[in-house]
């Protein structure tokens, strides 16, 4: 599955939640989905907050959590999120890092 597909799989999601609909309680809008990338990557660091080891399948629900706000924060945005990822590792290739 590409990105593309996860995309639609998410927004599939969040349609049949209704969380798409006018005057719906968690309304989607990119600031929103932004915080609740933010909290998710937080979760992400609990797991590592007292030490380096920890449990394999809660951390892959994190992860998850985080690349389906990353793919719907894009969504919203108009992102072409591959494009955007390629773009970036192929600036990255050429960037000094030793200035840095």
């Amino acid at each position: 599955m590409d990105i593309r597909q996860l995309t639609d799989e998410m927004n599939r999601f969040v349609e049949a939640m209704g969380w798409y609909r006018e005057g719906s309680p968690c309304a989607q809008t990119p600031r929103n989905i932004a915080i609740s990338l933010s909290l998710e990557a937080a979760e992400v660091l609990e797991h590592f907050q007292w030490g380096e080891e920890t449990e394999a399948r809660a951390l892959a629900g994190e992860l998850a959590d985080v690349a389906l706000y990353l793919l719907q924060l894009a969504y919203l945005t108009g992102i072409d999120l591959e494009r955007a990822i390629l773009d970036k590792l192929a600036f990255n290739y050429n960037r000094d890092w030793a200035e840095e």
